[in-house]
């Protein structure tokens, strides 16, 4: 089917229009990484509410500088604030705690690691919305920047990323959200930077095992029930059993008592 990229992007913005409304909301908090999905996700909320009622912010935790200066040629292309809060001392104290205190090793807290700054940019996150709320006095809400097909799989972090007010490219995959980004003419570089989390040093595709194309395969096969015959048997068995492990990420259970 078509991705009608035009409709889609005015879809979106009507959709954060009418909910700002119907909320009383004022203003939005969002984490620029230097990729796509940050990107078109600050282009999409400053087409809805305006630049000047939103607050980016470069969360750096011994991060590239090269993403840097994408994050400031993107914010000054859009006209919005962008501030930074350098996180890598916070982190370096939390991890260098957390070994000695649990007497372990960095090869034994790899995943742990790299989970933990997530969490930590989303803690800010929230702190500079609380923040902004009580100095301009209208309310302000963090904006999240995962797409479907990171949501797919799980590949993002449960406390971290994962977390969010308003979630503008939830349900577009990897090639629709560039698509959005070359219609809105973001940078190119940023549009179509290859994915990763820059944390692990790889690119998101090499840390997952497979391509964001199969899992927008191996998704589409779920909804129309028709296996598509291109995917590698091994592929789609990989991912199907990421998506399946990574849904408690979705939900909360809790005890309810019998009536």
């Amino acid at each position: 089917m078509e991705f009608k990229v035009e409709k889609v992007t005015n879809e979106i913005v009507d959709f954060i229009k009418d909910y700002y409304d119907k909320n009383n909301l004022g203003g939005a908090i969002i984490g620029i990484s230097g990729g796509k999905d940050s990107a078109v996700c600050l282009a999409l909320m400053a087409k809805a509410i305006g630049s000047e009622n939103i607050v980016a912010l470069w969360l750096p935790a011994n991060s590239k500088e090269t993403d840097k200066f994408d994050a400031i040629e993107l914010t000054k292309s859009l006209n919005v604030e962008l501030r930074e809060f350098d996180l890598s001392k916070y982190t370096d104290d939390y991890i260098k705690d957390l070994k000695v205190i649990n007497k372990v090793q960095d090869d034994d807290l790899t995943d742990v690691i790299i989970n933990i700054k997530p969490r930590f940019r989303m803690l800010t996150l929230y702190s500079y919305a609380a923040m902004m709320t009580k100095l301009k006095k209208k309310n302000y809400i963090v904006v999240g920047t995962s797409n479907k097909s990171e949501r797919f799989v799980g590949y993002f972090t449960k406390g971290g990323d994962g977390v969010s007010d308003i979630a503008p490219i939830a349900d577009l995959y990897v090639d629709e959200v560039i698509q959005i980004g070359d219609y809105l003419n973001l940078p190119r570089k940023v549009v179509h930077k290859t994915p990763d989390d820059g944390l692990s040093g790889i690119s998101d595709e090499e840390r997952l095992g497979f391509t964001y194309e199969d899992v927008k395969k191996v998704s589409g096969e779920l909804v129309t029930k028709v296996l598509d015959n291109s995917i590698d048997p091994i592929i789609r068995e990989k991912i199907i059993k990421k998506h399946e492990l990574n849904l408690h990420k979705f939900y909360t259970p809790f005890y309810q008592r019998n009536k």
